[in-house]
């Protein structure tokens, strides 16, 4: 008779998944998709505004357009870019087009 050690007991009880990712796949097809919503000139124009004071260590919260899903997210601003229309919360990089709100505490009204 064979004596197992702890670590090779225990593997033999490991759960075992037969299809490796399924349950990733099944909560991504559990998210529902929606249009990205259009947004007014008026409202554009007035996001344009907000990214004008937006400096790089701003704290700001942003809603954003993201695979479907309109996300949010709240954080310091990494980096800025007027160039490439884009800034980064964090570890996030957000393109200005899908920006739809911003909110923080750099507002001047």
């Amino acid at each position: 008779m064979e004596i197992l050690n702890r670590a090779d007991r225990a593997s033999q009880f490991a759960p075992f998944d037969a299809l490796k990712g399924f349950r990733e796949a099944l909560s991504k097809k559990e998210r529902i998709i929606i249009p990205k919503a259009e947004l007014t000139e008026d409202r554009k124009e007035e996001l344009d505004r907000i990214l004008c004071q937006i400096q790089p260590g701003d704290m700001i919260t942003i809603v954003y357009f993201h695979e479907g899903v309109h996300e949010k997210i709240t954080g310091l601003v990494s980096k800025f870019s007027k160039t490439s229309r884009s800034l980064s919360v964090v570890n996030t990089t957000i393109s200005f087009d899908d920006i739809m709100d911003i909110q923080g505490n750099f507002m001047d009204w």
